[in-house]
């Protein structure tokens, strides 16, 4: 049994912030699978509509570096109550949305409080416990959490048909009070560093200097380019594979299957068992996602063509997304780690912020190809990247057990 799983304290604060994370994520999936019919009440166009994205990430970003501090004085499960209390108001907000600056203010609201409850929340909280075995914990937390549209996408598009997109949005709010509340509240160690013991690797070898700013920025590179794809992608695959000649049912069918695949992909990577870091795994998956575009770019649109995308996409971005989440643990020590995940959460979120308008209007001008073409040219020159960031490695890096 891995090590992270078998801690008994650790085991309850990964369980914990998996159903909340596939909570989080999943209830944000709205306009994926929906944004058609929220264009269409709302009278916006579904461009506009995918902006939300772009107010989500961007105010997430902007909101990642101030909460660095908070973290630190406070402790992660202060601040993800926190951003759960704000989350719950901003679906009732989008709920009530009558055009687009109640919209965009609803999506302002979740961004904010994203910035304290995702991704980059759950890593900190994960690391401060776990110390040098945190690539180990981040793995196994990534292993449910990319479950969450295979989960949220048919429960949205069925919740929708049934009761409507407005009232959807206060189940999902009801959802983050009844359930994410409680889990940290009652379930999260007041402040995990001192409920938790140390870890025994804490003396451990790990990154021995401050990498430079070249180093930062070239982490900034792959992963926001890599983000750029992953985040547009998943904004728009549903209408995509539309585009592809999909039907609506077939579309979120083969969309499903993509989070069983990505988490197949996570799996191999935890089950490695410390045996590579976030570098090479970044690099062997990072050349999976040119030859999905490539497949999908050069088919005629044929079901086998589509399957063989989302395989190869699927592998290649479940493992990605571990990489970007664990990159920065090859370079920075335990006590740094909090305040570069923030550093580097502003560009990330920003970059992340315009991919679904972007890939959304090269989709509907142009058609399929454009989009999987700017994904092409962004991953490719992600593995360039990859490829000299790797030069710069620390002799001393260590491989989380």
């Amino acid at each position: 049994m891995p090590p992270v799983i078998a801690d008994p304290s650790l085991l309850r604060v990964l369980i914990v912030l998996a159903v909340t994370q596939l909570i989080a994520w999943g209830t944000l999936s709205l306009p994926a699978v929906i944004g058609r019919a929220m264009a269409a009440d709302l009278e916006m166009d579904l461009t506009a509509i995918f902006a939300s994205t772009t107010v989500l990430y961007m105010s997430m970003g902007l909101c990642s570096p101030l909460l660095a501090r908070p973290f630190v004085k406070h402790g992660g499960r202060r601040v993800m109550i926190a951003g759960t209390l704000l989350a719950a108001p901003g679906y009732a907000l989008l709920s009530a949305a009558q055009g687009p600056l109640s919209y965009y203010a609803a999506w302002l609201l979740l961004g904010v409080a994203g910035s304290a409850t995702l991704s980059t929340a759950s890593y900190i909280v994960l690391n401060e416990i776990a110390g040098l075995r945190a690539r180990s914990a981040i793995g196994a937390l990534m292993l449910v959490t990319g479950l969450s549209s295979s989960i949220f996408w048919p429960v949205t598009s069925a919740l929708s048909a049934h009761i409507g997109w407005r009232s959807t949005c206060l189940v999902y709010a009801g959802l983050l009070l009844l359930v994410s509340l409680p889990l940290f509240v009652f379930l999260l160690p007041r402040r995990v560093h001192d409920h938790l013991p140390p870890s025994s690797d804490a003396a451990a070898s790990a990154p021995a200097a401050t990498p430079s700013r070249g180093t930062f920025y070239l982490l900034v590179g792959a992963s926001g380019l890599n983000a750029f794809v992953a985040f547009g992608m998943g904004a728009v695959l549903i209408e995509l594979l539309k585009a592809e000649g999909l039907s609506a049912a077939e579309a979120v069918g083969f969309g499903s299957m993509l989070g069983v695949i990505q988490i197949s992909a996570r799996a191999i990577d935890f089950l490695g068992g410390g045996r590579w870091d976030g570098i090479s795994t970044a690099i062997v998956a990072g050349l999976a996602l040119p030859v999905a575009m490539l497949l999908l770019m050069l088919s005629d649109g044929s079901h086998a063509a589509i399957g063989g995308f989302i395989l190869i996409y699927g592998l290649g971005s479940g493992a990605l997304a571990v990489a970007r989440a664990t990159m920065p643990l090859v370079f920075y020590d335990k006590a740094a780690f909090a305040k570069a995940s923030a550093q580097i959460g502003l560009p990330l979120n920003l970059l992340s912020a315009v991919s679904a308008p972007i890939l959304v209007e090269l989709l509907t001008r142009y058609g399929s190809k454009a989009p999987l073409a700017l994904s092409l040219a962004c991953s490719c020159a992600a593995v360039v990247i990859l490829l000299l960031l790797r030069q710069r490695r620390p002799a001393r890096a260590a491989v989380s057990p």
